[in-house]
């Protein structure tokens, strides 16, 4: 029974190369929510504002409105392994000035927040790279496997990050968090250089700007293409740009104290691991579709159940329904992208997802935190998880909804 299942949801596994680049990705997502959750322990603590978190978690999204248009050409370009492992040594850096500028008792809100942003250059280098990359290291019809278990590696580091650091921070304060991360950044960059050179897949035919147009007329001629990018970008603005929001709501509404943001964060972590996993056993687009429209539907619901509740251990579970939905909504979402994608822009696409996505999370957790001053966090979270809520079940009704969740066939072309 266990091998049938090993066979059916991790398929990709089999696969050196891509278990070799799943196992840097699972290493360092880790490390990347325990540094959101250190961060934001850090900050509310010294300042007590929901602003200055937000500032912090904007500086570490905010470059993905710049970093990934030009990773995505260079993923086309150059080596994919190179890129990853350059990206891996800037954050063992940043992670270990983090570490030594708290363990010297010197570090500031405005270095946490100048730091936040190299992490976020990094990491807007990592995403779109390891899809594309992820995306060819298998057989096509492994494809959606291989992308639910590369998502695995960063929804579920949502369980991983904060379950080893929210007790070293009880313990032992940042700096033993901060150095749980250049570990595990460590084991990323071991991982990303074990990879055989992985050739370029487009040849340097004009200029970064030509190329990335290019790749915006590839998604705007394919309606299927374009409207699960639009929808992604919703889910991720309404959804997903809690991270602002859950220290206040700890505090004020859980009365949870220090240790519930990473509780809350470890809920949404341990249900989006077991989610993404379970997608990749699906078999048929219809069955795809069905469980993207469900996901879409309880990733609002379970907001809205979040922000209803004044007890930790609800919130936790409502934390865990969210996550896992979140999780497969978006990892099915970048499977129909990666899916109707030729090779030669996958790294684009890769990019257009990263830029959109992590542009979107970043303004609205800046948006967020700067209202939950005025407002409080539980209005916020109620409101934007029924807004999305309304976006999935209209999102159905027109041809191209049908045929992105599945109800009819994808006719688009997929040449280059």
């Amino acid at each position: 029974m266990f091998r049938n299942l090993s066979t059916r949801f991790g398929v990709a596994l089999q696969y050196p190369e891509f278990r070799r680049l799943w196992m840097a990705n699972a290493s360092a997502q880790a490390a990347s929510w325990g540094l959101i959750v250190t961060r934001g322990w850090l900050i509310y603590r010294e300042s007590g504002s929901s602003l200055y978190v937000a500032l912090a978690t904007f500086a570490a999204m905010g470059p993905m409105l710049i970093v990934p248009p030009i990773i995505g050409v260079l993923a086309d370009r150059i080596d994919r392994r190179r890129i990853l492992s350059i990206a891996y040594a800037v954050d063992i850096a940043q992670s270990a000035t983090l570490m030594l500028l708290a363990f010297t008792g010197v570090i500031e809100v405005w270095m946490v927040v100048a730091l936040s942003l190299v992490n976020g250059v990094s990491r807007a280098t990592q995403l779109p790279t390891s899809q594309a990359l992820a995306a060819t290291l298998v057989p096509n019809d492994r494809l959606l496997n291989a992308l639910s278990l590369n998502a695995s590696t960063q929804h579920g580091s949502r369980l991983i990050g904060p379950g080893i650091v929210t007790p070293l921070l009880a313990i032992a304060g940042a700096p033993a968090a901060f150095l749980v991360s250049v570990v595990l950044y460590v084991i990323a960059l071991y991982q990303a250089r074990s990879l055989a050179p992985q050739p370029p897949v487009a040849r340097a035919r004009a200029g970064f700007v030509t190329d990335f147009v290019q790749g915006l007329a590839y998604v705007y001629e394919r309606p299927v293409l374009r409207l699960m990018l639009l929808v992604l970008v919703c889910h991720c603005g309404l959804t997903m740009a809690f991270e602002s929001l859950l220290p206040s709501f700890a505090h004020n509404q859980l009365r949870a104290g220090d240790q519930g943001f990473g509780a809350l964060m470890m809920g949404v972590g341990g249900g989006a691991l077991i989610a993404s996993l379970m997608v990749g056993g699906l078999q048929t687009p219809r069955g795809r579709g069905t469980a993207l429209i469900v996901a879409g539907i309880v990733s609002g619901l379970g907001q809205v159940l979040l922000a209803l509740t004044s007890s930790l251990v609800v919130a936790i579970a409502a934390a865990a329904i969210m996550g896992g939905a979140q999780a497969a909504f978006m990892t099915m979402g970048q499977a129909v992208t990666q899916s109707i994608a030729v090779d030669e822009y996958r790294g684009r696409i890769a990019s257009i997802n990263a830029f959109s996505l992590g542009g979107m999370m970043a303004t609205m957790n800046l948006f967020n935190g700067s209202l939950a001053e005025q407002f409080g966090a539980q209005p916020l979270l109620l409101i934007n998880g029924v807004v999305f809520t309304l976006i999935v079940l209209v999102t159905i009704v027109p041809l191209t909804g049908r045929q992105m969740y599945g109800r009819r066939p994808i006719l688009e072309a997929r040449a280059a």
